[in-house]
């Protein structure tokens, strides 16, 4: 068993997750960052990005989020890879328990922390379908997308579709007729489960068509010319043809990564955890969330990074006024 026990410790390796580590490192903290499944995030599976401000020519994804990893290496940063499985918040230190390879063997570690960031993000609901799995394998962030304010400026005066029938797809739908030449929402039922006043704008719109009781099947294209097509499944017609588009956003919603910290800390019906006001204070202190796991409303990176910043800022301050944690010290509800 690998045991160690650090002043600040952060899950994620987001831009909550690196942002939080390039601040705590910076103050000192010594902080160790816990990469996750996805290292880097959503942003690893994105092409260009233009919206992120200090990049006047964009950059890509991969490449950004590589810049935030060595900028926090830069100061001192602890990065591992261990998957976790199992927390303890009852006391500090905050004990995370999980697996790591250590020279080719699959080891237990225990990973004790005085404070605790949390920024494990949220993962996009995907359809499951051929062609939409991250380029080189499908589409994925080369035509096919979960976000329109990331990458609806890329699609102007193209035709585009639109998956979901919520209060989220609306907003894309309509957000995207700022650029698209059309924009066609692709829905399984015959109605949407999206409130009444958006339901209202979006069927009210020049630029929107709908096809109702309609599933996409997969999703053509090359990875050198994107989305040319989808194939759709009319439900009463028992009809299967293609759609001539070049965008996918597919808008069903999300999935914060929180399952870990269920019945544990604070968070709503879908699973973003909840701050105390506008900090990044969970119901425990000492334990702070960042990110998309705590953001249901905005989920940029740029907003991310922002919470990232607070929430190192919290866990310094919480440090300053609470010391070091001594072995079974209660914490305090």
């Amino acid at each position: 068993m690998k045991q160690s026990k650090h002043k600040v410790v952060i899950l994620g390796s987001g831009p909550a997750g690196l942002t939080a580590a390039i601040y705590a490192s910076r103050a000192q903290l010594e902080p160790i960052v816990i990469e996750g499944p996805q290292p880097g995030g959503q942003l690893t599976i994105t092409t260009d990005v233009e919206n992120y401000p200090g990049f006047r020519s964009g950059i890509m994804g991969p490449i950004l989020m590589d810049e935030f990893r060595e900028q926090a290496l830069r100061f001192g940063t602890q990065i591992v890879n261990v998957w976790i499985d199992k927390v303890d918040l009852s006391s500090r230190p905050f004990k995370l328990y999980g697996k790591e390879s250590v020279d080719s063997t699959e080891v237990t570690s225990v990973i004790e922390a005085d404070s605790l960031i949390i920024a494990t993000g949220a993962s996009a609901k995907w359809l499951g379908i051929p062609g939409e799995e991250p380029t080189p394998l499908g589409l994925g962030g080369n035509g096919v997308s979960a976000c329109a304010t990331c990458d609806g400026f890329f699609f102007r005066e193209r035709p585009i579709v639109v998956v979901g029938g919520g209060d989220t797809a609306m907003e894309e739908a309509l957000f995207l007729t700022k650029f698209a030449s059309s924009v066609t929402i692709v829905h399984r039922r015959d109605e949407f489960r999206a409130s009444k006043i958006m339901q209202e704008r979006v069927l009210a719109h020049e630029k929107i068509d709908v096809l109702w009781n309609t599933e996409i099947k997969e999703i053509k294209g090359t990875t050198a010319d994107g989305v040319s097509s989808i194939e759709i499944y009319n439900s009463e017609t028992k009809e299967t043809s293609d759609l001539p588009t070049q965008g996918v956003f597919v808008a069903i919603g999300h999935k914060p990564n929180t399952d870990l910290f269920k019945g544990i800390l604070d968070m709503d019906d879908v699973g973003y955890l909840k701050t105390e006001g506008r900090t990044m204070k969970t119901n425990i202190p000492g334990v702070f969330a960042c990110g998309d796991a705590q953001d249901a409303y905005y989920r940029q990176a740029i907003s991310a990074a922002g919470t990232g910043c607070m929430a190192a800022i919290d866990a310094e301050r919480f440090l300053a006024e609470h010391g070091e944690a001594v072995e079974n010290t209660e914490t305090n509800y």
